[in-house]
């Protein structure tokens, strides 16, 4: 096939139903939250191969969490939409690094992942200009301000015609995410949020349909989510005993006060302050400090506004701080830790209800998100991952006593 020919195709035989508003909205950010099975991420490539050949000036970058994921996941479906609409030929990629290439005008579709952020906030193109993104699986973004810095790289003048967008798509997730509050719960002309489910995939076969049917007959909640696609708690996440709450009238009658203290440089140090209600069977979290980029002076001064003279437990690893904030006046000791502490920690936290002050924005975001890692067959194992835990681990540190049943140290406020 040459490259100036042409080919006669009806997009609605090859893309389906379901996607109109989706297809045709040309603001900012374009958000589709999706189940399993819903072709969001199929509808997506098929849209970005369409629009990349119908707008001879634009070009494209692919972004995931982490950069290896790509090749398995958005360079595969749009290698797959360029072949569903019978246009290879015009079309050309390469695997390392990951890139595509529309021939007739050298428009760049460019793959990165935000595990090397300065490889995006540099990026440039050498025909026309990025003005388009598309951020798949976003739900793998734990903290808002990281998007926020890749959002930055669709910038600058653009003819008339064309069009600034960003595509974000990903599984249903904790409605404690950031994507929630930033893009579905509100009204803005420049935000189009959908949700689809797999009622809308007419591809979909027999065997297919009939699993979400006994996953809605005999896994209701799992169905609500995974396969209607409404907001819903990840199955790999770590907790799910928790709920927020204004804790201000309660905090006057908290009797029995713990503190933990995760230490951090560029890294947020983190202090959690918490009442334990042996009786109740609950935990109540009413306070916290998160900051990083601060000179030790700076973290006693905060420490000691919040704890006073209360025993902290602070992360054994950083001996040096621990020593230093002690000359300067707290009551700070090294937790035990250990083998198995990590998962013994979060069993036992499993155990109870733990209640959240709703001002207490940071650990609600960690513990929303926080998850078991999964082996490589996808199944989930007993290892948390490693990542935007600073708090859940002053938690742990701060509740080693009651674990292991020393004596108390919570004091009255």
């Amino acid at each position: 096939m040459k490259t100036n020919s042409k080919i006669d195709v009806y997009l609605p035989d090859l893309v389906g139903k379901g996607y109109k508003a989706f297809w045709n909205f040309r603001g900012r950010y374009n958000v589709c939250k999706g189940s399993r099975g819903s072709k969001k991420s199929k509808t997506t490539a098929l849209r970005w191969i369409y629009l990349l050949m119908k707008y001879p000036d634009a070009n494209l970058l692919v972004i995931r969490k982490t950069g290896k994921t790509l090749h398995d996941s958005c360079f595969t479906d749009l290698k797959w939409a360029i072949h569903r609409l019978q246009v290879g030929d015009w079309w050309t990629w390469k695997e390392s690094p990951l890139e595509m290439t529309y021939k007739p005008t050298g428009q760049k579709i460019l793959f990165r992942g935000l595990d090397d952020p300065l490889k995006i906030t540099s990026i440039t193109v050498e025909h026309g200009f990025l003005c388009w993104a598309w951020l798949e699986e976003a739900y793998e973004v734990l903290k808002e301000k990281d998007f926020d810095a890749v959002d930055e790289s669709i910038r600058g003048k653009i003819p008339d015609g064309l069009f600034k967008q960003w595509v974000i798509t990903f599984n249903p997730w904790n409605e404690h995410h950031w994507l929630k509050r930033r893009f579905f719960d509100q009204k803005d002309p420049d935000i189009l949020a959908t949700t689809t489910n797999y009622l809308c995939n007419e591809w979909l076969d027999e065997h297919d349909l009939r699993l979400f049917e006994e996953m809605q007959k005999n896994r209701p909640d799992r169905y609500r989510v995974a396969g209607l696609g409404e907001w819903g708690v990840s199955e790999g996440a770590v907790f799910s005993n928790w709920t927020t709450a204004d804790l201000s009238k309660e905090i006057s009658h908290f009797a029995n006060i713990h503190n933990g203290l995760d230490f951090g440089v560029a890294d947020p140090n983190a202090l959690i302050r918490f009442d334990f209600e042996p009786g109740q069977k609950k935990i109540y979290v009413f306070e916290e400090y998160y900051q990083g980029n601060i000179s030790l002076e700076k973290l006693y001064e905060e420490v000691k506004k919040r704890a006073g003279t209360q025993l902290i437990i602070g992360d054994s690893a950083a001996s040096q701080q621990i020593i230093e904030l002690c000359r300067m006046g707290l009551h700070v000791v090294p937790a035990v830790k250990g083998p198995g502490s990590i998962q013994y920690g979060i069993q036992w936290l499993q155990g109870y209800d733990i209640i959240v002050d709703y001002r207490c924005r940071n650990f609600i975001r960690e513990i929303s998100n926080y998850q078991w890692t999964l082996d490589k067959y996808g199944n989930t194992t007993d290892i948390p991952i490693d990542a935007d835990n600073h708090l859940i681990d002053a938690l742990r540190y701060g509740s080693e006593p009651i674990q292991h049943g020393f004596a108390r140290a919570g004091r009255r406020l």
